[in-house]
């Protein structure tokens, strides 16, 4: 199966489901054959939770839920180990980072303390407890959610735990003709019921592999370092993309090209990834603003850079 032909498979089961947010699916399995993590942040009922769990019904992998609120223990994310009496010994409990996609609900709603709870589970692949360490899954891929608007009750992410995220997308209202197919889809059923996987995790660990060979020329990745050396600079910015993000990068434009079914990565698949896997990674002085400020920054600086045209295939 080549990268175009599983780009096609699951964004068309997706498109069963989700209506006319296909590059935002399209993004999300970059973020996943790129390894990373993924942040959705928007309004509630714009059907976040709702993408995490069709892009999870679309393939053979174990989902888990995990609702963060105030009083959610890191304990209750890796899990820990109970005494059993009748074996007369502690056996672990294991927590719903145990499995291969995890969607963590309106993550900002839990402390700092169990926020860090999935530092080591998103960077490092691993969990520690009680001195021990075992593997989440395989893959393991992390779409947190988080409501913009709503700050009472909330713990804003630390610029730290933000930089852990590959990707930071938003799902955006539809138009009007796409609430009309969304009023027609759910008028007498619920799609995702129905909703079979089309992708196995054999194929999909294969698609990982296969990305991560797509070539990218010289010229692109001195593109790309122009690209993230110009968020370093400006009096306007406190801090820019750091190396992790310019790896974070590298691989995502790696995928991108690879679900386009080509071999090789061009500019547009670095025009194509770069708002979202950049601009959340930038911290900006109160003078200049906040938020999406960062994303027009990110489209700035794409402007503002001479564009390669070499030969990129060679």
């Amino acid at each position: 199966m080549t990268g175009r032909e599983l780009a096609q498979k699951v964004l068309a089961n997706i498109n069963k489901v989700i209506v006319g947010k296909e590059e935002t699916a399209r993004l999300l399995l970059t973020a996943m054959l790129a390894d990373g993590h993924v942040l959705l942040e928007d309004v509630p009922g714009t059907g976040k939770t709702k993408m995490a769990k069709t892009l999870a019904r679309s393939l053979s992998a174990e989902y888990t839920r995990i609702q963060f609120t105030p009083d959610l223990l890191p304990s209750d994310i890796t899990g820990l180990n109970i005494y059993d009496r009748q074996k007369n010994e502690f056996v672990l409990r294991k927590g719903p980072v145990f499995t291969n996609i995890l969607l963590a609900d309106e993550i900002n709603r839990a402390t700092p303390r169990t926020q860090a709870g999935l530092l080591e589970c998103m960077e490092e692949r691993q969990v520690t407890i009680d001195g021990e360490t075992y593997v989440p899954g395989k893959p393991f891929f992390v779409i947190a959610t988080q409501n913009p608007v709503e700050t009472a009750g909330t713990f804003p992410l630390p610029e730290a735990q933000m930089d852990r995220f590959m990707m930071k997308l938003s799902m955006g209202l539809p138009g009007r003709e796409e609430e009309l197919q969304i009023m027609d889809r759910y008028m007498e059923k619920e799609p995702l019921l129905d909703l079979a996987s089309v992708l196995s995790l054999e194929e999909l660990n294969q698609a990982k592999s296969e990305a991560n060979q797509v070539f990218v020329h010289t010229c692109i990745r001195e593109y790309m370092v122009d690209i993230v050396e110009a968020t370093r600079k400006g009096d306007s910015i406190v801090m820019g993309v750091s190396p992790r993000g310019t790896l974070s990068f590298l691989r995502c434009v790696k995928a991108y090209a690879y679900l386009q079914g080509r071999n090789f990565a061009t500019p547009d698949d670095v025009k194509a990834v770069a708002v979202p896997v950049l601009a959340h990674r930038i911290v900006l002085s109160y003078s200049y603003g906040k938020g999406n400020d960062t994303r027009a920054l990110v489209a700035q600086i794409l402007d503002s850079i001479p564009v390669p045209t070499e030969d990129f295939g060679v």
